[in-house]
């Protein structure tokens, strides 16, 4: 795996379609590490940005931005997803501090680079899951920086349409000792059957004492924020026409689903964490972000 990555440049894995979206959340990340009251901190993500040609202008410090946090894309966006990443930050250690659970599995990992910003326990896995082309873009930026991981680090290049579950396990993945997963900007763009597939599979590959994380969408109609401020500026900025991205299909419900197998769920808005931390986007009207769930499960032991 790691041969294959040393072989090419993986820069056409993250410069267009769903992979460019990886290079936006990388500026928010970088933008939110460089506030005076930064939730979340990545040091490494601004280099992210700058290494692909198709993010080499963005921003990477608010105050590259014209309008400041005026700017819907790089203001309240960004600082949506700089909350996002502190509050699975928190949920990713805490799980593995609080239990027994040494494995960690990013499914659909991007440009994730909590292996190597984090303080994981020494005995911990992590397992990162994305198509081969991303992970060596990451492999070569993070090379580049002489990066070491502080805790191992296991990629697994594999679209999440195939086989990812044999990988995982072929990738020394034990079934039988807690996990924590996460599912971080992911499912928006999976069919209903796909999101069905990867929720069953996390289940199934799960023992008692494990827990996961991911994000959801709740919208009924995506079409009904067509025209919300962060859509229409993410297009007009940087080209992402993210509701062209998204699955516009009917969504599951994962968490209720979850319920049903026995996990304990527990269901909150971003906005939920804006107020407990003090800062992030609150609702405002024709809001992109209305829909949106972080839901946290955990499966009890036998």
């Amino acid at each position: 795996m790691v041969g294959t990555a040393h072989r090419n440049t993986g820069v056409e894995g993250v410069e267009g379609g769903v992979g460019l979206t990886a290079l936006m959340v990388a500026a928010a990340r970088a933008i939110e590490t460089h506030r005076h009251d930064s939730l979340a901190r990545d040091v490494y993500a601004e280099h992210f940005v700058l290494a692909a040609s198709a993010s080499a202008g963005w921003p990477v410090r608010i105050q590259q931005v014209p309008e400041g946090d005026a700017n819907p894309l790089w203001g309240r966006f960004a600082r949506y997803f700089g909350l996002r990443t502190r509050v699975l930050d928190d949920f990713l250690l805490r799980s593995v501090h609080a239990g027994s659970a040494r494995q960690v599995v990013l499914l659909g990992a991007g440009l994730d680079s909590r292996a190597f910003r984090l303080d994981w326990p020494p005995d911990c896995v992590i397992y990162e899951i994305d198509r081969e082309h991303v992970l060596a873009f990451k492999h070569k930026v993070l090379s580049e920086l002489s990066a070491a991981p502080k805790a191992a680090r296991v990629p697994i290049p594999i679209d999440l349409r195939a086989d990812w579950a044999g990988a995982l396990t072929t990738a020394g993945f034990d079934t039988a000792a807690p996990s924590v997963w996460l599912a971080e900007g992911l499912l928006f763009y999976l069919p209903n059957i796909a999101e069905t597939y990867l929720i069953d599979t996390v289940d199934r590959l799960s023992t008692g004492g494990s827990a996961l994380a991911f994000e959801v969408k709740l919208e009924k109609d995506l079409l009904e924020y067509r025209d919300s401020p962060i859509y229409t500026s993410t297009k007009n900025q940087i080209g992402i026409d993210l509701l062209n991205l998204f699955d516009g299909g009917p969504r599951p419900d994962s968490a209720g689903d979850l319920t049903g197998k026995g996990w304990s769920t527990s269901v909150h808005t971003p906005f939920d964490f804006t107020r407990r931390h003090g800062r992030g986007p609150l609702p405002e009207q024709n809001d992109a972000l209305a829909g949106n769930r972080w839901v946290f499960a955990n499966k009890p032991r036998p």
